[in-house]
Order: structure tokens, then sequence, then C-alpha cells
């Protein structure tokens, strides 16, 4: 053990001797301290924290160190594994540590405090979604009961006072905690007879017990007992408790961590606000259909309600903004999403009237994005007319405004000169393209001629906020989860690039790399963040929007995980996303490349374009192409002209080319091959500044002509460069840049957090995913595993949701018949079939691949509302192909996706009702199931005795 310390000032005679004890595996070159509020620990400086020591003891590896303290020390603390510096490599999660030593326990006394790790995963349990919705019974629980104040002279000279502490996050109201074990005091197994626990407050039970100390080792678990007389002890081994007899504690003070029992699972659904159909929407899905679609879900088994982003992205004034991951605002909702006819209740017959009409002419296949957001502004303008005048001088109106108006006042300016100049592209709005307060208060004055436009978009987002809110609280009530979604980017032409620029890395573009989606990758055209910039306020832009969110949701799914890891970056100019670079990432120097003699630069960075390359790209016609976009810069070898050496200069040049009957093989056809010979590179200069002496790899060089005639010793270096850059040499600087920006974002709200880890992962993602509580995502035709074609859902890990297909793919059906090769593979090694397998996802195959995901051990089974609807051939009479919300090769694709059923017909569908009802039930999901967390049985009671 560490060797004992002493509070300055203070007699080793008159301290208590305060021992940390607590057991954790490292590695090599790793340890564990404790660092706390008082200086002692450190004042919260890890340099100047308690080291620990290790030990063995019945096959663990323990951790231990001691300190001197006076009588009543009290103060916060935490545990750190760190590494021979003391750099932090990893500390606990949730709430610091309290310890306030009892005042009767005097100097020369030892107490030890045995802790247990506290791991991210179970510290989920006291997030807003099982705190307030999953188990918020639990919550709502008797006062505390404080203990007895300890005194000395009840603790026989031959005893140790033993103090139990446990966390039940997930239990019944009603039910009492115990602990029973060996020692005649912990009932000798009978629960009857055992120590029964006080609440202390926050789901944590607590109570004193005096054992002497020839008991000990003593062998004990936690059971709860609930007013039905139902008894539950924990699963797993039986603790076990001893003390050091040549020098025992007179005081132990256990933490033993969180009730151990068969883990949480719960299943949801997954719908897109607009793809909802209800017999009272207009044209789309509105936030006050949310409460029939709970309806359904607890109807169905489900816990969850997942849904796509719900922010504004009205940017083009066009179908193209149906896009809702291209936010116009990250706090104002979406217009489209109101219910005109809730508006008020003193609607005129004549705009009553109005709504029947519309509602007649949008009730589509598909949502007419153009045409119902201009026919609900329509109708809204017409009621804000005739009620403004109440509506924004009630009490509800000016408590929503004084709560929101930080981004409600900035979002309504934006709004007004967007249309003024028919435009989002804010760098076009002369005097105002650049933000200040002081312009921001003379466009919303209320002097100004145009402040009724403004104050009607405060009037929108008001009952947009509303109706949100009603239905927020009514999935609360009914015990169900509303999951949101946080997209990874904003759009260049927003409300937070306008009023936040130094934020923003305005000339760049983010994106993928070419991946399983895409083998051009993507650019979504979202500028990257400046992170630097933003660590400078502890991260308070994004603080704010996760605060706004927590106001609708208690779950979020943050899209794109790896962002917050590092970003493909793109240049501005870029329309693909092939050729980018990571952000943040170590570049190739030139130094390090003339060290393996490589030199020829301009070759390796300049497009590699000559004659031959032209001929088989273009054919007969190459000279013409040849002419137009190329000038000959030496015999036989080409360069692009100035006027279309950019992807968006080919597109637009391409666009205004008079002579389109030269394009006989289609524009798009020509483009690809015109971006494909821009991109024949194999280094990239730095964008920012291409006189440094660095450069990044070109994504896939080894598919380039340019890297193929090089010659071998060069083609080497760069394979081995090329694969350090992309696999190898940027985890450490990775997973520092995610545990400095995550946790920033993760402690702004108490919302369950899952990310969107789907793609080209680096090995960092997943551990770091782990250390911070974040729930993963598993899509099982798209295996994480590299040597699997489809994953295995009883293979996962619990902190997943596991998903047969999301947005980004296509429903399970369409999957199915896609191709016939991929099902007969699928239908043979994962249904165990050697049959031919059935042209069409029938209710069968669709019922065996939902029953392998609410059987896997993830944490969240998740379904699309359309492979749950697969399970009823009535409702697959829709081409699969139109269910599918999202083609990610297009970005440019229309998001209007509506289910071809409406809610209240669902509602009134029992037989699909309790076909999914018993799936989820079956699975043990949401309910106590007969095995132990690891498989095995949980421990028997019999007539009370254990």
């Amino acid at each position: 053990m560490a060797d004992l310390g002493v509070l300055p000032g203070k007699k080793s005679l008159k301290t208590v001797k305060l021992c940390f004890r607590l057991p954790y595996y490292t590695q090599w070159g790793q340890s564990l301290l404790v660092c706390g509020s008082e200086p002692v620990l450190g004042s919260w400086n890890v340099k100047k924290g308690l080291l620990l020591s290790p030990f063995h003891e019945g096959g663990e590896l323990i951790w231990s160190g001691k300190m001197g303290v006076p009588s009543g020390f009290e103060c916060d603390y935490s545990y750190y594994l760190v590494d021979d510096n003391r750099n932090v490599l990893r500390w606990e999660t949730g709430k610091k540590r309290r310890l306030q030593l009892p005042e009767g326990i005097e100097g020369g006394e030892v107490v030890e405090l045995r802790d247990l790790w506290k791991d991210a995963s179970e510290n989920l349990f006291f997030v807003s979604a099982f705190k307030n919705v999953i188990f918020k019974d639990s919550w709502d629980l008797d006062s505390v009961t404080p203990l007895v104040p300890f005194q000395k002279n009840l603790v026989p000279e031959d005893s140790v006072l033993v103090h139990f502490k446990i966390s039940c996050p997930k239990i019944e109201k009603g039910t009492s905690v115990y602990v029973v074990g060996s020692s005649p005091r912990l009932g000798q197994w009978k629960v009857q007879d055992g120590l029964k626990l006080s609440y202390a407050g926050e789901l944590f039970w607590q109570a004193d017990c005096v054992m002497r100390k020839d008991e000990f080792p003593i062998k004990y678990r936690y059971c709860q007992s609930r007013q039905t007389g139902n008894t539950s002890l924990e699963v797993g081994s039986n603790r076990e408790l001893s003390i050091d007899s040549k020098s025992p504690p007179k005081y132990i003070c256990l933490s033993d961590g969180f009730f151990r029992e068969m883990p949480w699972r719960g299943a949801g659904v997954a719908i897109p606000m607009f793809s909802i159909r209800s017999e009272d929407d207009l044209g789309v899905g509105e936030f006050l259909d949310l409460k029939l679609l709970v309806d359904w879900a607890v109807e169905s088994g489900f816990h969850l309600v997942q849904l796509l982003p719900l922010n504004d992205t009205s940017v083009h004034g066009m179908w193209w903004d149906s896009y809702p991951y291209s936010s116009l605002s990250v706090c104002a909702l979406h217009p489209l999403y109101l219910r005109v006819q809730a508006l008020s209740e003193n609607i005129p017959e004549h705009i009553k009237k109005e709504i029947l009409k519309a509602k007649e002419q949008l009730d589509g296949k598909d949502v007419d994005y153009e045409a119902t957001m201009a026919t609900k502004l329509s109708i809204a303008k017409k009621i804000f007319a005739l009620e403004k005048d109440s509506v924004l001088t009630s009490s509800s109106f000016q408590n929503f405004f004084s709560e929101n108006e930080d981004w409600l006042k900035p979002y309504a300016a934006f709004c007004f000169l967007r249309d003024f100049f028919e435009t989002s592209d804010h760098s076009q709005w002369g005097r105002f393209s650049h933000y200040s307060k002081e312009k921001l208060e003379k466009i919303v004055s209320k002097d100004s001629v145009h402040y009724d436009i403004i104050c009607f978009h405060y009037y929108i987002q008001f009952h947009l906020h509303q109706q949100l809110s009603e239905s927020a609280e009514y999935a609360r009530k009914k015990r169900v989860i509303l999951k949101g979604d946080l997209p990874i980017g904003v759009d260049r032409h927003s409300v937070d690039t306008w009023v936040y620029p130094n934020l923003f890395r305005m000339n760049t573009s983010t994106g993928s790399p070419p991946d399983f989606f895409n083998t051009q990758g993507q650019n979504w055209g979202f500028p990257t963040y400046n992170w630097e910039e933003m660590e400078k306020d502890n991260y308070a832009w994004w603080r704010a929007r996760l605060t706004q969110m927590a106001k609708y949701f208690t779950a979020y799914r943050i899209d794109h995980i790896l962002g917050f890891f590092r970003i493909w970056e793109l240049p501005e100019h870029a329309s693909n996303g092939l050729v980018g670079k990571f952000r943040p990432s170590i570049p190739i120097s030139q130094e390090e490349l003339e060290k393996e003699g490589i030199w020829d630069f301009d070759r390796l960075t300049r497009p590699y374009i000559h004659q031959q390359i032209l001929q088989d790209k273009f054919g007969d016609s190459w000279l013409t192409f040849a002419s137009i976009f190329l000038n000959e810069y030496e015999k036989n070898c080409y360069e692009f002209k100035e006027d279309c050496n950019t992807e968006k200069k080919i597109a637009s040049k391409l666009r205004s080319y008079s002579e389109k009957s030269l394009w006989s093989e289609g524009e798009d056809k020509i483009k690809l091959d015109l971006f494909d010979l821009l991109q024949n590179i194999v280094l990239i200069r730095d964008p920012e500044d291409p006189t440094k002496k660095i450069f990044y790899p070109r994504f896939n060089i080894e598919a380039t002509t340019s890297f193929k005639d090089l010659d071998d010793h060069s083609k080497n270096v760069l394979k081995r460069l090329y694969n350090d850059y992309f696999y190898h040499k940027h985890e450490t600087l990775w997973r520092q840049n995610a545990l400095k920006t995550l946790p920033a974002i993760l402690n702004s709200s108490d919302m369950l957090a899952c990310g969107e880890d789907l793609g080209f992962l680096p090995s960092c993602i997943h551990p770091v995913m782990q250390e911070l509580g974040l729930v993963g995502l598993r899509i099982q035709r798209m295996p994480s595993e590299s040597n699997l074609e489809f994953g295995i859902p009883s293979q996962y890990s619990y902190m997943t949701v596991c998903a047969p297909s999301c947005h980004d793919s296509s429903t399970l059906r369409a999957w199915w018949e896609e191709d016939e090769e991929i099902r007969r593979r699928f239908y043979k090694s994962v249904m165990g079939s050697d049959d031919v397998p059935p042209s069409q996802c029938v209710p069968d195959i669709a019922y065996f691949i939902l029953r392998q995901h609410v059987e896997a051990p993830s944490m969240w089974a998740i379904f699309p509302l359309q492979d749950l609807l697969a399970l009823k051939e009535e409702y697959t009479t829709r081409p699969a192909a139109e269910e599918t919300i999202n083609n990610p090769t297009n970005p440019k694709h229309y998001w209007r996706y509506r289910v071809h059923v409406t809610l209240e017909t669902l509602l009134k569908d029992k037989e699909l009702e309790q076909t999914i009802l018993n799936l989820v039930r079956g699975s043990g999901r949401s309910h106590p199931s007969a095995g132990g967390a690891d498989g095995s049985k949980k421990p028997q009671v019999t007539n009370g005795q254990v």
C-alpha cells in the first residue's frame, strides 16, 4: 500500500487512517489514483492526486492507498486511470463520489472505502430516458431515511461497523431492499432475517451493520422484496467481504455499485416525422400525430419512438429543403410539422373550409413539400392576422419568448432577410451580411414597418413548441421515450453561420470518404466546425443546442459520431467526397517523402492526364473534349483550363455549354469522367496553403492510373504511407479529440445518447464510445466485422441499438428484392435453408429477421415502421422500393416518403399489434426474464431461504 500521508498542520495521532480500495485490472504502464475536492486529494488536479498501489487478493487485482484525515473529514472524489506521467487515460462517469466521515470516528482508527469503478453503461439508467420515463415510478419514492449517527461505544472492540450501499435504479415502487448473507447479522441467507436498507435518495439504499471480526470473510447478496411477496436476489456469484486480521478497520464503507440483475432491454419504432399519416394531418406528419404514434407504440409493446431531425430547413424555398439534416437553425422547429387546425379555437368557417379542401389536395402518396409548406404558411398567416394581439400579449407566449429570445430573435430576423433578399446566402445581404446585435435589434424593433413579419415567425415557433411539448409530455406519461436526432452539420447558409461565423470553417465542406453507401464518398455541403474556437467558451453553442433538444426529447441519436473524432473535410469547391482529408490529421511532410526517395511532387499532386488516358475514356471524341476542357502543357500531357479546374467549375461549364449535342453519352456521364480525370492524383497539397511542404494521400490511390504508372519503389513507399495515414497514424490524436469534444456535449443534458457509428471506422471509436457510455448502432447487412457478410444479432454487445435497416438504407422488403444472390446467401447462411428463397419478403421472412433482432443482447431493438408493416401481407401492396426514405448516393434526394396507412387504421389492427407485442414480450424486452445477466439462472428463494 502507499505510504500514509498526513494533512498539513495535523499530528498523526489525531488523524483517521483513510484507506481507498478498488478492484481494477490495468495494463502495463497504467495506474489508478484518487483525486478530489480537498488539497490532500489534489483539489481536482490529477497530477497531485493520491496514487494507488496494486496487490492481488483472491484472484483480483486490488488498488489501494492510505492517507491521514481529521475526524469528520468530508470531500468529493473520483478515480482516474493514468499513465506513468499521470496523464488521464480514463475516468469514472456520473456524479462525483461523496465522502463524509462520521464524527464519532476518532484519531488512530482505520476507515476503509471499498469502491467499485463507476462504469458508464451502468450510469445510463440515471438519464432522463429511464429516470423520467421508463422507471419514473421508481424515482417517486418515499422520503429519505437518515442513518442513525455513528456511536463508537456501540461498536465493540471485537467488531467492525460495515456501511452497505447499493443503487437500484430499476426498482419497483413499494419494494424493500435487503442484504442477506452468511453472517447471523445478515440472516444466514434467510431473507426475512436479513439486514433491511433505508432509502438514501436518488435510488440509493444504505444501512449500517456491526459485525464481529471472527465472522469474516462474509459472503452476501442484495435482494429486493416486493409488496406482492415476490423476492428477487442478485444474479451472478456471491459478493465477499474480508478484512486484514492483523490491522482490521473500525469502519468499512461499501459502495457496491448497482443491484445485479438481468440487463434491461427495450424495443422501439423509428419513422420520420414527415412520413407519418393520420386522418387529421395536412399533407405531412405533424407534431400532434405523435400522440397517436405513442398509443400504437404502447399497444405494440414499445418503449421508444425515434424520429429524424425536426429543425427548420427552409434554406432554398423548394423541395431541396426536404433534407432534414441541413438545418437553417439548430434551435427552430420546422413549420412543416405545424397543425394549423390547432392554432386557434376560433377559426372562421371560411378558413376551416380552406383547410378541408387542402387536406383533400395534399393527401397524396408522398409528401408534396412545396405545396404543403405554402399551404400551411398561407393558412397560418390568416389565423395570425386574426389573433396576433391576444396571443403575443399572453403570459404563455411571453414566457416562451423570454426563455428562447437568444435564438428566436436571430431566427426571425434571418427569415425576414432571407425572404427580403430572396436568398439564404447571407453573403448577398449587403450591410446585413455581417451579423451584429445592434443590427439585429433594429431588424426586430417594434417600431419597424415589418414588425408583423418578425412576429409571425415568433408566433409559428411558439405554436410548434406548444404542440411538440404536448406530444412529448404525453409520451412521458405513457412511459415512451421520444428519441431525437442531432445532425452533424448545419447548412452553410443558416442562422448559425450568420450569427457565429467564427465557429465554422466556411471555406470547407463536410462529408465522408467512400464507403458502403457511395464509392465516390459523400459531400454534405456543411462547413466543418472550428473546434479550437468552440473550445474557448467550453462549447457553449453545442450546450445550448442540447439544452434546447432536451425540452422535448429524453434520448437522441448523434448523427455521424465519427465527426467528433475526426471529420472528412473537403475544399468548398468539391462536388463529391472523394478528394478530401481528415481533420484533424497529421500530414505527410515533404522531408519524410524525400528521405524515402520521392522527389517529383508535381507529378504526384497534378492531375495525371495524357493522351492515352483521354482516348481510353472518350474514344474518338477525345480531341473535342481536350479542346474544350484542357490545355496541352507538354507533348501528350494535359491539364485543366482555369475555368474548369475544380469539380464545381466543370459542372458549371457543362451546364452552360451551348453545344449539348456533343454529350452523346449524357451530361452526368461526361461529368463523372471529367471528375475522374481531375481526381487522378496520388497526393493532395494543403488546401489552405499549397506552398506548405505537406501532403495528404488521396483516398484509394491504388485505383488511380497516376499511381499505377509509378515505379515499384514509389508505389511501395506511398502504399505504406497511405496505410499508415488511413489506418494507424491518428488513433491517439482522434481519441484525444473525441475525449475533449464529446464529454462537453454529453454533459449538456441528461438525455440518453446513442451514436451512429456506421461506415469507415478507426479502431479508437468503440473503446471511446464504451468509455463514455454511448450506445452504438448495428445494422445486420452492414456488419462492422470485415469477415462477415451479415451481422449476427445474437453476438451484438449490450451497448448497442440493433435494427434490420435504417433511414439511410433500403427497407427490409426492398433489400430482399434488390439482389437475388445476396438473398440466396442470407437464406442459406442465416436462415439455414438450402431451398430457393421466395422472391419477395413474405411475412414469415420478416418475422424471422425481426425475431433475431428482438432476441439480440442489444439494449435496444428499434425497427423502422416499414419493416414492422412487412409482418402483414395487406400492408405490402405498395412497391417496396417506394418505402426507402433516403438514397445516400444522391445528394439531391427528395425526402418525401409517407406511410400508406393511417395511424388510426393501425390502432384498430389488433392482429398486427398482438403479433408485434408477442415478439417483444417473448424476447424478454421491457420485462424481467428467468436468466441471469450472464445467462445463468437466478438464485432461487424457497420459503425465504436462498
